[in-house]
């Protein structure tokens, strides 16, 4: 037992600890926000890598909840220490653990590195004794280094442009109070655009697939999909025309050269084009914040399509409940509510004069912080942070 009153520690855009209760109540509300639908026929097996934030626990809870699905989720978690607090995905996960119990779900949790080879025998030993085949692998993670496992070099991916250096606004909060600043960053080297591609790119997804291929695990039908972003011609120099774009590149190559060859009359492989969301991935991105929280300002609450929606809707497109949302790459686009000429065109106008902008109208600004704060289990309504809560959470067993 480890009973402790805890308070955040935070520097910028970085939180070093976690409230468990807040981490709770983020999945709680998640759930309750994912209207459940009744599940027909066989519940499909799913693994998804990055299960524990982002898009990739959107995609898990809006299964269980609409799909009723069954299978393995992997993430890569630190637990409660004496002097620090789990991480919010630790949590996070043993909170989706008990949703899952409770509604008589079947859901493994592997706590591993998902880039290493031991990991993927684990989990695919798991499935063969377990769940069986898989019907629908998701592949969502988000690390800045990656241990390539042919060769036991560790590689860190880098957030550059590419080509020349990158000026841009950027949304700074002192003591919870919005400001604009600025940030500066110098044209990536090749060796830092090489190993961002190593890290972010498709080299890892496809290994996944090829090991699930030769254990002969792929279902009938099975389709695999991996997370991706394009987002605004704003922030394109530092992303999809940086060294992240590179690599989201690579990713969708590698869907291609899937479908050609270990899937080839035996499943599917698309990267998924997500509109922008308030994730641990993002907020370290330069700009991003400012971008996201214009965006916010203009499309409003009704507007805004949260991860839970997003995960709803690619659920439906890959059940056939809804026909595919494909663009000329073969990509399943869920973005078009943030890339709509007449969205765009106000989010440049604001752009134009950020400070003005943020003078004006702050919500969207207060509203990003409040995102940002809660991705950690911190200022989630309802949570009382004055009372002592325990940190020394159990990993599911």
């Amino acid at each position: 037992m480890s009973i402790q009153q805890i308070t955040p520690k935070q520097r910028g855009y970085l939180i070093v600890n976690s409230h468990p209760s807040g981490s709770e109540a983020t999945v709680a509300r998640q759930w309750q926000r994912i209207e459940p639908a009744a599940a027909a026929g066989r519940a499909p097996v799913v693994l998804v890598l990055g299960a524990s934030a982002g898009y990739g626990q959107a995609l898990l809870l809006a299964g269980l909840r609409r799909h009723g699905i069954r299978g393995v989720g992997v993430a890569y978690e630190t637990p409660a220490s004496e002097r620090r607090t789990a991480t919010a995905g630790w949590y996070r996960t043993a909170a989706v653990s008990a949703l899952v119990e409770r509604g008589g779900g079947d859901v493994t949790f592997v706590n591993a590195d998902a880039y290493a080879d031991a990991t993927r025998e684990e989990v695919l030993k798991l499935l063969a004794e377990r769940y069986g085949k898989v019907d629908h692998l998701v592949y969502s993670l988000a690390s800045p280094r990656r241990t390539d496992p042919a060769t036991g070099e560790v590689h860190h991916s880098v957030i550059k442009p590419l080509g020349s250096a990158y000026t841009s606004p950027s949304l700074l909060f002192e003591d919870g109070a919005p400001r604009i600043g600025s940030v500066d960053l110098a044209p990536a080297d090749e060796a830092e655009r090489a190993a961002t591609v190593k890290v972010m790119g498709g080299e890892d997804w496809e290994l996944w697939v090829r090991a699930l291929a030769g254990a002969d695990l792929l279902g009938p039908g099975f389709t695999t999909v991996a997370l991706s972003y394009v987002g605004s011609e704003i922030t394109a120099p530092v992303y999809r025309q940086g060294t992240i774009g590179a690599a989201k590149e690579h990713l969708e190559a590698t869907a291609r050269r899937l479908q050609d060859g270990p899937l080839a009359d035996r499943g599917r492989a698309f990267t998924v084009v997500a509109g922008a969301a308030v994730t641990q991935a993002s907020t370290a991105i330069p700009s991003i914040a400012l971008y996201t929280s214009l965006l916010r300002e203009v499309l409003g609450e009704d507007g805004w399509h949260t991860t839970d929606d997003q995960a709803v809707e690619l659920w439906e497109q890959l059940t056939g409940a809804k026909p595919l949302t494909l663009d000329e790459q073969g990509r399943i686009r869920l973005d078009g509510w943030e890339l709509d000429p007449a969205v765009q065109e106000r989010v440049r106008g604001l752009w134009a004069d950020p400070a003005a902008a943020l003078a004006a109208d702050p919500a969207g600004a207060a509203w990003f912080y409040d995102q940002f704060r809660q991705l950690y289990g911190w200022d989630v309504p309802g949570v009382d942070y004055t009372t002592g809560v325990e940190t020394s959470v159990p990993w599911p067993a």
